[in-house]
């Protein structure tokens, strides 16, 4: 056997492992699971292409962007979509994680970005804790209403 139909051979060869593999659904698969890496992937990108000092340092915005909300995606592809009632703040706090490695990382250290970048993660916080508190509030009153009532329940009185 030669080179060539040793080649030719291997080509065959994966051509048709591709092809039953597509048949059996493992691309389908694998894309249903993972297609947020392909927004992670240019995040992650552009953070290798400024810290290698190819581009400058204003990308950082987009990409801690793009790496915060893939990962808000992986989250809620893994979990269920449910979880984005949860996790939508993450969107506005994605920003605040772009505007923050500028300002750390980046030549600019402006007191305005700064103050942005913090500005919007606690605005991103105080709607989490908004959220989580429309959403299991009514649980949390109840546990509230449980303790205070045990509490008046087996109180002991005073006996001077």
């Amino acid at each position: 056997m030669n080179r060539q139909s040793a080649a030719v051979g291997i080509t065959v060869l994966t051509v048709g492992l591709i092809i039953l593999l597509g048949k059996l659904g493992v691309f389908a698969f694998i894309g249903a699971v993972f297609w947020p890496l392909f927004i992670l992937i240019p995040g992650v990108l552009l953070h290798v292409l400024y810290f290698g000092r190819m581009v400058p340092s204003v990308t950082l915005v987009p990409a801690g962007i793009l790496t915060v909300i893939s990962v808000v995606l992986l989250i809620g592809n893994w979990f269920g979509w449910g979880t984005m009632k949860y996790l939508w703040p993450m969107f506005i706090f994605s920003v605040a994680v772009g505007l923050y490695e500028y300002h750390v990382f980046g030549g600019n250290r402006s007191r305005e970005i700064w103050t942005a970048a913090v500005g919007l993660a606690a605005i991103s916080l105080l709607l989490f804790c908004l959220t989580l508190i429309w959403t299991w509030g009514i649980y949390l009153i109840a546990a509230v209403l449980i303790a205070i009532g045990a509490w008046l329940v087996l109180r002991r009185p005073r006996t001077w």
